[in-house]
C-alpha cells in the first residue's frame, strides 16, 4: 500500500462539536476515537489528515435553522447578533478542550503559532493545530479579547460568520443568491483588519458579504484568503466565490480553500450526503483554472457540514485524492493542494 498524501485542512468544526458534545470525556473521545463525527485523531491518522485550521465558533440558538426541511436547500435569513458574553463562553470552553487534548496527547497533537512548528509536527507524525476563530463575536471592540487569543495561539480569523457583528456583515444561508447580500465592514471591522495585519494573524473570508470581501481588499496587506468556500459559477451559493473575487484573491498570491460541504457543491444546493464527488473534482478543476496550482488547497468543513458520503470523515480523504489521480493530476500537484499550498501561503502570513 502506498503511503498517505499527508493533508492540511483550511477548516474544520471539531472543536465545536466536541464542546456540545454529552459524552462525559471528550478529550478521550477524540484521542481514542469514536463512532461520531468527522474528526477525531485516529480518523486523521487513518486519511492523512496532518493538520489544519481548527475553528472557535460560537453557535447561535438552535432556532435558527440553516436549512429548509422540506428541500433540503438553505434558505433562512441571518441568524441574529450574538452577545460578546455569550460567545465567549463557547469560545473559551471549545479553546480550553483543544488546550487539554495537546496535554493529554503525550505528544501527538500540537499546537502550533508559525510555520516552523507545523513543520514539524507534521515531521514527527503530530497532528498541527493552528486555531482559527469563525465570526469575532467574542472580542471587544478595543480588541483586548484577540490579544489574549493571540496569547492562546489564535493565528487565524474570519471577521464574520454568517450573521452580523460589530466587526461587520455575513452572508445568510439562502439559496440561491449573490454574495452581494449587504453592507460590509464597520469602522470596527476596519480596525480589526488592521490589527490582524500587524499581528500577523491570517484574515478569511469565507462568510463575509460581497462588500465586506472588497473592504478587506481595499485595506488588508496580506494575500486575501477564503478557507472553506467554492465557485458561484458552479453552485450560486452566497457562501461561494464569484469570478472577479477568485481574480483578486489570485492577484494577491491568496488562497481558496475547497469546502467539502454538499451545499456548496451541488448545483441545486442541497445539502444531501449522497453527493457524488464528481462535483468536488469539478470545482477544483474551475478553481484551478481561475487561480492557479498555487493557490487552491481543501478547507473540509468537517464536523460542520453535511459532506459527501463517499468521504465520510477524514478517515476519507485518500478517497478525493484518488479521484484526482483518476482524473489526471499529478502527484505534485496533489501534494501542492493537500498541503504544500497551506504552508506556502501560511508562511506569508503568519510567519
Amino acid at each position: 500500500m502506498s503511503p498517505l498524501t499527508p493533508v492540511f485542512d483550511g477548516h474544520n468544526d471539531v472543536l465545536l462539536r466536541l464542546y456540545l458534545s454529552a459524552a462525559a470525556d471528550p478529550v478521550a473521545d477524540f484521542l481514542n476515537g469514536e463512532d461520531a463525527g468527522h474528526i477525531d485523531l485516529k480518523k486523521a491518522h487513518a486519511g492523512g489528515l496532518a493538520g489544519g485550521l481548527f475553528a472557535l465558533y460560537s453557535p447561535s440558538p438552535r432556532a435558527a435553522n440553516r436549512t429548509d426541511p422540506a428541500s433540503g436547500v438553505l434558505s433562512r435569513a441571518l441568524p441574529p447578533p450574538l452577545p460578546m458574553d455569550e460567545a465567549r463562553v463557547s469560545v473559551t470552553g471549545e479553546l480550553a478542550i483543544l488546550v487539554r487534548i495537546e496535554r493529554a496527547s503525550q505528544g501527538a497533537v500540537s499546537i502550533c503559532r508559525n510555520v516552523a512548528e507545523i513543520r514539524s509536527a507534521m515531521t514527527r507524525g503530530a497532528l498541527a493545530v493552528v486555531p482559527h476563530i469563525e465570526g469575532a463575536e467574542a472580542i471587544d471592540e478595543k480588541l483586548h479579547f484577540l490579544d489574549v487569543l493571540y496569547a492562546a495561539g489564535l493565528r487565524s480569523l474570519g471577521p464574520v460568520w454568517s450573521r452580523p457583528n460589530i466587526f461587520g456583515h455575513g452572508v445568510p444561508f439562502r439559496f440561491p443568491s449573490s454574495p452581494d447580500t449587504g453592507e460590509g465592514l464597520t469602522a470596527a471591522g476596519e480596525t480589526l483588519v488592521r490589527a490582524c495585519n500587524e499581528m500577523k494573524i491570517l484574515i478569511d473570508l469565507s462568510h463575509i458579504t460581497e462588500k465586506g470581501f472588497w473592504d478587506v481588499a481595499r485595506l488588508s496587506k496580506a494575500p486575501l484568503v477564503a478557507t472553506h468556500s467554492n465557485a458561484h459559477a458552479l453552485c450560486p451559493s452566497p457562501r461561494n466565490l464569484t469570478d472577479k473575487q477568485l481574480a483578486a484573491i489570485r492577484d494577491t498570491g491568496g488562497m481558496v480553500g475547497l469546502n467539502f460541504a454538499t451545499g456548496f457543491l451541488r448545483p441545486d444546493g442541497q445539502m444531501r450526503g449522497d453527493t457524488d464527488i464528481a462535483l468536488m473534482v469539478q470545482h477544483l478543476d474551475y478553481l484551478l483554472e481561475k487561480l492557479g496550482e498555487n493557490h487552491v488547497g481543501l478547507g473540509s468543513d468537517f464536523d460542520g457540514a453535511t459532506v459527501p458520503q463517499a468521504i465520510g470523515s477524514a478517515a476519507g480523504l485518500p478517497v478525493l485524492l484518488e479521484a484526482l489521480r483518476t482524473r489526471g493530476y499529478s502527484d505534485a500537484l496533489m501534494t501542492r493542494i493537500a498541503w504544500e499550498n497551506w504552508l506556502d501561503l501560511l508562511e506569508r502570513t503568519i510567519g
